[in-house]
C-alpha cells in the first residue's frame, strides 16, 4: 500500500471513529442532562428546606420499611426458585422462567390492575380472606406491589449466578453423601453469593423506585402507602423543592446501589476466573 493511500485510510478511520464518538456522546449527554438538572439547579439551603417538608420523612420511613420487607420476601422465595430452575433442563422450567420475567415487560398500570384483580376485595383470591379483610390501600399492598415488580430482577440474577457454579463441585459434594439441601446451602449459595447480592441490590433499587402499580393497588395515603416516588408526585403539585430533594435522595441511593452491584459482579467474575 502506498503512503498516500495509507494516510487516506487513516484519515477515513479517524473520521469514522469521530462520528461514532459523537453519536455516543449525544446519548450520554441526553441521559446525564436530567440528572445534572436535579443537582445543579438547587442550593444547599434549598435542599435542606426541601428535606424539611412534612411529606419527606414519613415517605422515607415507609419506603425503607416496605422495600426491606419486599427484599426479604424476594430473597427467601426467589433463591430456591432460581436454584431449581437453574438445575432443571426441562421445557417446563424454561416456561416458568419466562413467566417469572413477565412483570418486567408489563406496563405499571397493567400491573396495578392485575394486582387489584388478584388480591382486591373482589379479586381472584378474595375468597381466602376473613370477612371484612382487605389488602388494597394498606402497607401490605405496597409490599406486594414491590415484590411483583422487583422479584424478576433478583430471580434472573440468581439464575445467572447459579448457572455459573461449576457442576463438578456439586457432583463431588453429592459423592460425599451430601443431600440436595446441603449441597444448595453449603456449596451453591457461597459460590453464587456475589451474584445473588448483586441481584438483591438490583431488586431493591427496582422496589424503591416503584410507582405505577403501587399507586393503583395501594393508593397514595400519607404515612400508610405513600412511598418516596409517590411523595415526589404529590410534592410536585405544591413544593418543587421537596420534590427535588426527594428526587436527589433517590438518585443518590440508586447510584450507590448501582456501584455496589457492579463491584459485586466484578468480584464474582474475578472469582470465577481464579477457579
Amino acid at each position: 500500500m502506498s503512503r498516500e493511500r495509507e494516510l487516506a485510510v487513516r484519515r477515513r478511520n479517524r473520521w469514522q471513529r469521530a462520528a461514532l464518538g459523537v453519536a455516543g456522546a449525544l446519548l450520554v449527554v441526553f441521559l446525564l442532562a436530567p440528572v445534572a438538572g436535579l443537582v445543579l439547579t438547587t442550593s444547599g439551603d434549598e435542599l435542606l428546606a426541601g428535606l424539611a417538608h412534612p411529606l419527606v420523612w414519613p415517605a422515607l420511613r415507609l419506603s425503607a420499611l416496605t422495600t426491606a420487607a419486599s427484599l426479604v420476601i424476594v430473597v427467601l422465595l426467589g433463591t430456591p426458585l432460581a436454584w431449581l430452575l437453574a438445575r432443571a433442563p426441562s421445557a417446563a422450567a424454561r416456561l416458568i422462567e419466562a413467566l417469572v420475567q413477565l412483570p418486567v415487560v408489563i406496563p405499571p398500570a397493567v400491573a396495578g390492575v392485575a394486582l387489584l384483580l388478584a388480591f382486591g376485595r373482589r379479586g381472584l383470591l378474595s375468597a381466602l380472606y376473613p370477612p371484612g379483610f382487605g389488602i388494597t390501600f394498606t402497607t401490605a399492598a405496597v409490599v406486594l406491589a414491590q415484590v411483583f415488580v422487583s422479584a424478576p430482577f433478583y430471580v434472573q440474577a440468581a439464575l445467572s449466578a447459579f448457572r455459573r457454579v461449576d457442576a463438578r463441585l456439586l457432583i463431588v459434594a453429592r459423592s460425599f453423601g451430601a443431600g440436595p439441601l446441603r449441597v444448595f446451602a453449603r456449596v451453591a449459595l457461597p459460590l453464587a453469593a456475589p451474584g445473588l447480592s448483586a441481584g438483591a441490590l438490583l431488586s431493591w433499587a427496582r422496589a424503591l423506585g416503584e410507582f405505577g402499580a403501587t399507586l393503583m393497588f395501594a393508593g397514595n395515603l400519607e404515612g400508610r402507602t405513600q412511598t418516596l416516588p409517590l411523595a415526589i408526585y404529590t410534592a410536585l403539585e405544591a413544593d418543587l423543592r421537596a420534590a427535588q430533594a426527594l428526587s436527589l435522595v433517590l438518585v443518590a441511593v440508586a447510584l450507590s446501589l448501582l456501584l455496589g452491584m457492579r463491584a459485586l459482579l466484578r468480584s464474582f467474575e474475578r472469582g470465577s476466573e481464579q477457579r
